[in-house]
């Protein structure tokens, strides 16, 4: 080989190699941007997030003026720009009522009447905002599952006008009872009793009563009772709430078979419901019952920062986490404060370190950071925002929602909640690869874990959105122990003042699924497509209109 051919052939393989090189540096970016979610701050944000003196960040309390102040100081500290007009709030006006039947809800037949108890037979609750609400003999309907599907040619209030009247219905949706229906065992929307309250709000009716069923509800009678007996948040609305059924409750299996006997019908009523084409008819009973509300008003607050895109910036890409936990409660061995760190102060500590580490980048998108309020009351800070946006949600490309991140070391596997939904699992898939590690769905997906966090908020308005859940298959101790670890923390901290940070926490899996979701919406910020919805989901007509 001649001299010069060397030569030329040296010259092209640094031509070839510099090629490479510049064909790439999104990755070698992306790759710094990673290194430098360390967890150094995470920890620093846990400590203070889930310290006694935030007092549980409860909205309406001194507990959430720190925690928003705190927040706000954070944001612009990291250098990020107000996400609201000048401000970092967003104000979210809440109503808190509390509902107390004044007797027993009783049944009347021509066979005579029925008396149920409350708590023990049934609860009862209403989101209108005034002093009384009342059933008053309202006559009574057997509606199914109190679904409108039309993407599953699924109608259980055809040919029937509920207005005015009681509708009865089943918890979850037909898919948990035959595998061919809707999405099988994976819930879909249409089945949780959010919507059976929605659902019949729209029909006009004046009150609503589902059927509790240990299994399609996943948690038994007592969780009702518990959940149900307290007071409730609801957004504010102009009609005070008005347009929504003026009781909306639940009632045992014990009470319902009582309820069919009055009516002379039997459980057959039920297969008949779980057919195609099923109708509602009346069953011939009345429902009277009247509940006395307390009623306070006030406005608690979203905390919203961004980073505006460099090239689209009229596109947003939205983390959230909500920052709100229980406050100051029931004292547990001599402990009163709910300090919530796992739940959710982990959450929140992650959105501030994504901020920081995308601080460091330059998105061609804007990135927006969104910690919510309510969440723990009903995701009603992230509802206020996904219904009166700040930014367009026809320009919102997806939103990545954290919540409950645990700290038990890194994990070969991540949960992706409601797998199969969106192409955002294609994201995360690709994402994991790159940490050497597979997706999941969740272990139980009939309990419609995708409608119990915000990011539901913005699916229910078309936007596709993305909720992790921690692995269970530990690196150094494997499944088994995995699991464990999950099932000491549901049943021992979660939801109580145990729930407390901890400096020799091990937050290495926590890191790994932050720099996880940090690619995530790194490549989404830096892409000119927007992710779609898949066939079958019930949130792909909201993206179309």
């Amino acid at each position: 080989m001649t001299h010069f051919k060397k030569h030329f052939i040296h010259l092209l393989a640094m031509v070839v190699l510099a090629g490479c090189t510049e064909q790439n540096p999104q990755n070698r970016s992306l790759d710094n941007l990673l290194e430098a979610i360390d967890g150094k701050g995470f920890s620093e944000y846990m400590s203070v997030l889930a310290s006694d003196s935030l007092e549980g960040r409860k909205p309406f309390t001194n507990g959430e003026i720190k925690t928003i102040d705190y927040l706000k100081n954070e944001f612009g500290k990291l250098g990020l720009a107000p996400g609201n007009g000048k401000s970092y709030l967003q104000e979210v006006p809440l109503v808190d009522i509390k509902s107390q039947p004044a007797g027993n809800l009783v049944f009347k037949g021509k066979a005579g009447s029925v008396s149920l108890n409350y708590l023990e037979d049934f609860v009862a609750t209403s989101k209108r905002a005034v002093a009384q609400t009342a059933l008053e003999a309202s006559d009574m309907v057997f509606a199914g599952f109190g679904i409108v599907a039309p993407e599953y040619n699924w109608n259980d209030y055809k040919d029937i006008d509920v207005r005015g009247k009681t509708v009865l219905v089943l918890v979850n949706d037909p898919g948990f009872y035959d595998s061919s229906l809707f999405r099988g065992n994976n819930m879909t929307y249409y089945g949780r009793w959010t919507y059976k309250f929605e659902e019949a709000a729209r029909q006009g009716a004046a009150g609503v009563l589902i059927i509790h069923d240990t299994k399609p509800a996943s948690y038994g009678w007592t969780v009702i009772r518990s959940s149900w007996s307290k007071s409730k948040l609801s957004l504010q609305t102009a009609d005070n709430n008005m347009s929504k059924p003026a009781v909306e409750g639940w009632i045992s299996q014990a009470s319902t078979e009582k309820l069919l006997a009055l009516a002379g019908l039997d459980k057959s009523i039920f297969h008949d419901a779980l057919k195609p084409g099923f109708k509602a008819f009346p069953i011939n009973t009345t429902a009277s019952v009247t509940l006395n509300n307390t009623i306070k008003k006030s406005v608690s607050n979203n905390v919203v920062a961004m980073i505006p895109g460099s090239k689209r910036p009229d596109e947003y890409i939205i983390y959230t986490a909500h920052w709100d936990h229980f406050g100051i409660g029931e004292k547990i061995n001599g402990d009163s404060i709910y300090n919530g760190a796992v739940d959710n102060a982990s959450g929140t500590a992650a959105l501030l370190e994504l901020a920081k580490a995308f601080m460091k980048s330059k998105p061609e998108r804007s990135v927006v950071f969104l910690a919510v309020t309510a969440e723990e009351q009903g995701l009603l800070g992230s509802e206020y925002y996904a219904t009166n946006p700040i930014y367009p949600l026809s320009k919102t490309v997806a939103d990545i929602n954290m919540d409950v991140l645990q700290p038990f070391g890194r994990m070969k596997d991540i949960i992706v909640v409601g797998k199969g939904q969106s192409e955002l699992d294609e994201y995360i898939e690709n994402a994991a690869k790159k940490q050497n590690r597979i997706t999941r769905g969740e272990p139980d997906p009939s309990g419609g874990w995708y409608f119990r966090s915000d990011h539901f908020n913005f699916a229910k308005v078309g936007i596709p959105s993305l909720y992790i859940g921690n692995g269970t298959i530990s690196v150094d101790k494997g499944e088994e122990w995995g699991n464990a670890q999950k099932k000491a923390y549901n049943d021992k901290l979660y939801h109580s003042p145990k729930d407390e940070y901890a400096a020799n926490w091990d937050i290495s899996g926590i890191i790994e699924d932050i720099r996880l979701l940090f690619d995530v919406g790194y490549t989404l910020s830096n892409e000119t497509s927007f992710p779609k919805w898949k066939e079958g989901s019930e949130f792909k007509m909201k993206r179309k209109e």
